[in-house]
């Protein structure tokens, strides 16, 4: 029986919020459009299975078939990350970050990761987050000049606290991190070093981003946002943790269960899996590629507007500008260009002296429209009108009916 039918009143919400999605432009870069045979497999019958354990070692029976989905879509996994072990199971990447934590350190142990204030994740000792609370968290931050993260800063405070766990990557950071660089801070005082790739995960996958493989002992990643798959968390072991620590991948699974969660979800499981194949394509190179070009145009074509975009500009998915000089806060400037059909979220800037709920910033990403199919030319277009609503505000009616003329011509994953 049709959802339809079955139950009226979330049908409509999900096809409401269907037409909204192809009616408008979902530029948050932690959003993406997942193909249907991404959701043909979240949404099939394995969401009824219990299957706690690992493969080949559960703890209930009939999971036969469950146990070759997930070890293909664990080969699939390390063989595009090139890692030596990976756990499919934690649920998203807050947990998956949080099962690191289990696995290589104790409670009040000293860890270090990048400000939230400065793009940094909640799960890197943000104070009100469970790392912030269980662990004595040092942070790091940005140079105030440059928006560029400070490495001589990050080296004296590793030498200084000498962290067990070090943290590299963010979700508002739109330049190269060198994974280089912070592998030797780490190594100089003996450090687990985990690079959170939520964020730039497809980008890595598709050849558009620097990896961190060869130069951290754990990477973490969610599977939406540029990966473009389902919600889900993806924990990785590299050549370089299994050298410093034989037994890590036994430490991260055990952390993971029974330590944290009981059943996986093993149609997520087997729509990751999906997912990862499509990411080893030549297709999705090519998307990852212009999902970077595309960010590159839209930074520069909203400088040329007199906007302030964080670090001068973008190398990955997103950027992040600094609203200040045009009179408006990030939270009015989400609730204008949601009227005119653009979805953006508020975010803190650097040093920001605004409150958490009504910063200075705006935060813009690629992955979603670019999965549309949209291209240099959009970019430029979506900059111009993001321009005009935010000079004129009068203007966004008539810029919504533009946006829904472009939406015709790129239609969503079908």
């Amino acid at each position: 029986m049709k959802l339809s039918k079955k139950d009226s009143q979330i049908g409509k919400l999900i096809n409401l919020e269907t037409e909204r999605q192809k009616t408008s432009l979902q530029m948050i870069p932690s959003e993406n459009h997942c193909s249907p045979a991404v959701r043909e497999a979240l949404g099939s019958i394995l969401t009824d299975k219990y299957a706690e354990g690992y493969p080949g070692k559960r703890y209930y029976g009939g999971n036969q078939f469950i146990d070759k989905v997930e070890s293909l879509c664990i080969e699939r996994a390390k063989k595009l990350f090139k890692v030596e072990h990976v756990n499919v199971q934690p649920h998203s990447g807050s947990p998956a970050n949080a099962a690191v934590y289990m696995a290589t350190c104790e409670p009040g142990d000293t860890i270090m990761g990048m400000a939230l204030a400065m793009g940094g994740h909640l799960t890197h000792g943000f104070k009100l987050s469970f790392s912030g609370k269980f662990f004595k968290a040092v942070q790091y931050g940005l140079d105030p000049t440059t928006h560029l993260i400070n490495y001589d800063e990050v080296e004296t405070l590793t030498r200084e606290h000498k962290p067990k766990l070090i943290w590299v990557g963010g979700s508002a950071y739109p330049r190269i991190i060198d994974f280089k660089k912070m592998g030797e801070i780490a190594d100089s005082v003996g450090a687990y070093l985990a690079a959170d790739i939520a964020h730039i995960a497809g980008l890595v996958a598709g050849g558009a981003h620097p990896s961190p493989v060869p130069y951290v002992h754990i990477v973490t990643t969610t599977t939406h946002k540029t990966l473009r798959g389902p919600r889900g968390g993806i924990i990785m072991v590299t050549k370089k943790g299994l050298e410093k620590d034989a037994d890590l991948a036994k430490k991260i699974d055990k952390a993971v269960f029974p330590g944290l969660q009981g059943g996986p979800h093993e149609n997520a499981i087997a729509a990751i899996a999906v997912c990862l194949k499509e990411a080893a394509t030549p297709a999705f190179k090519k998307y990852a590629a212009q999902i970077v070009k595309n960010a590159k145009v839209l930074a520069e074509e909203l400088k040329k507007y007199g906007f302030n975009v964080i670090s001068g500009g973008t190398e990955n998915h997103l950027l992040l500008i600094d609203l200040r000089n045009k009179n408006i806060t990030g939270a009015d400037a989400q609730d204008l260009l949601e009227n005119m059909g653009i979805s953006a979220n508020k975010n803190a800037i650097p040093f920001d002296p605004a409150p958490p709920f009504k910063p200075s910033g705006l935060r813009l990403g690629t992955p979603a429209i670019t999965t549309r199919g949209m291209k240099e030319k959009e970019m430029k277009q979506i900059a111009s009108w993001i321009n005009e609503v935010i000079t004129s505000p009068k203007s966004a009616s008539k810029i919504r009916a533009e946006v829904k003329k472009m939406c015709t011509k790129f239609s969503l994953p079908k």
